[in-house]
């Protein structure tokens, strides 16, 4: 008989459904899983540390390259975290701004879940049909913020500024004519209300499109039924939160149960799976997706009723107008100080989390009366979930390693933070 052992081997980090820099070392019987062992530290950003250094509003950046696909998110937990501290409230605009960004970046980070997970499962078309869709959400990040990706659009008592009034246009290049540009441009003739307007009236076709590739179709279900299965006391114990705890049947949603900013006074349901397994908790975003794009729809038609400010009037916290600057010596005075020293937090700690799309991103902060924190602690989502790789994968297949970093929706900025 041959002598049979056991193999190790590593997936990743070049692996292609390694996202980026997961290290994984898999020890193998055969094709089957014995062990998984995560390795964590080969992006390794310091955020924590360099957020020490730095006045508050300078780290709201560092806060976007964490889970670099939620980016608004981030900003949001951290921006909370340092109002509570300074007992301020953002304007209601301000607010329903901010909720609907966050579901603008739930969006956002479920399409780049479910194109990239179905890619590495072998559903090529999911990919590039997601990315169609992201790219008009890009489109309103930067309307908002002059960035495509990290925003740095929320700040304490507020955000940067108010929701543009025009949409940025398309112009005829030698790859498009005239007429083309002017489809192209159709949707982007009014405010940036209406382009988000006319994104949620067609969005939910588009859902439809997305689960009609999908959910019924029996390789998909073939490779996610049944795999990773985690019960509700066992995702309890592992720390999981968001879609990993709510696929196996924990209805719990930091909008609803913790509610922040204005989420009390919009109406959305909480999906929840019932075997906790990849596809519950695909089930689970996909219905996200739609209950996100309604609480967009809800803030559309309140912003267009409502408008106010989106900033409180307090220089020691927001910059004067460039304007007032360029004219009044004590604003000059207050705009100096503010982006050179920044504000004081008063001694104490605080911690703040929200519903990012991944589960409970939270910030822990920690003020010792200076104008830098003291400690930053940042409780990643994604590092609990990581966390729990070798029991998901235990007596799996090695294809199946692929399915179970996909469900997990993993993006290592915020794990090797």
């Amino acid at each position: 008989m041959p002598e049979i052992r056991n193999y190790t081997i590593n997936f990743g980090p070049q692996h292609p459904a390694a996202h980026g820099v997961l290290r994984l070392i898999l020890e193998m019987d055969g094709e089957v899983v014995q062990r998984a062992d995560p390795h964590i530290g080969l992006l390794h950003r310091a955020t924590e540390k360099l957020a020490e250094s730095k006045p508050y509003n300078q780290s709201i950046p560092y806060m976007d390259r964490l889970d670099y696909v939620s980016m608004m998110c981030n900003e949001h937990g951290y921006v909370l975290a340092l109002e509570r501290m300074l007992g301020i409230e953002a304007p209601v605009r301000a607010q329903y701004i901010r909720v609907m960004f966050d579901e603008i970046t739930r969006i956002l980070n479920h399409l780049m879940w479910l194109g990239t997970h179905a890619l590495d499962i072998g559903a090529m078309t999911m990919f590039l049909y997601c990315f169609r869709e992201r790219e008009d959400l890009m489109d309103m990040y930067e309307a908002v913020s002059g960035a495509r990706m990290h925003a740095a659009y929320y700040r304490p008592g507020g955000v940067y500024r108010d929701l543009p009034d025009r949409m940025p246009q398309f112009q005829p290049t030698k790859y498009t004519n005239v007429r083309e540009t002017a489809a192209m441009n159709e949707a982007r003739q009014g405010s940036l209300l209406d382009f988000i307007d006319d994104f949620v009236q067609r969005f939910p076709a588009l859902i439809d499109e997305y689960e009609t590739l999908l959910t019924d179709n029996r390789i998909w279900k073939q490779r996610t039924v049944g795999i990773a299965t985690i019960s509700p006391e066992r995702a309890l114990q592992l720390g999981f939160t968001g879609p990993m705890l709510r696929g196996s049947g924990i209805e719990w949603d930091l909008r609803k149960k913790q509610p922040y900013e204005v989420y009390d006074r919009v109406d959305f349901d909480i999906p929840v799976g019932v075997n906790g397994d990849c596809y519950d908790r695909y089930l689970v975003r996909m219905e996200e997706l739609r209950q996100s794009n309604h609480i967009i729809k809800q803030c559309v038609d309140w912003l267009r009723a409502n408008p106010g400010p989106v900033m409180l009037d307090d220089h020691k916290l927001a910059p004067p107008k460039r304007t007032e600057m360029k004219g009044d010596m004590e604003s000059l005075i207050h705009h100096f100080k503010l982006f050179t020293e920044g504000y004081v937090l008063p001694e104490g700690e605080v911690y703040s989390a929200i519903e990012h799309p991944k589960g409970e991103f939270g910030i822990y902060l920690v003020s010792d009366g200076a104008n830098k924190p003291y400690r930053l602690k940042i409780r990643a989502p994604g590092f609990a979930h990581l966390a729990a790789m070798d029991e998901m994968t235990n007596g799996h297949m090695l294809a199946d390693v692929v399915a179970v970093i996909g469900t997990m929706d993993i993006v290592f900025g915020e794990i090797d933070r």
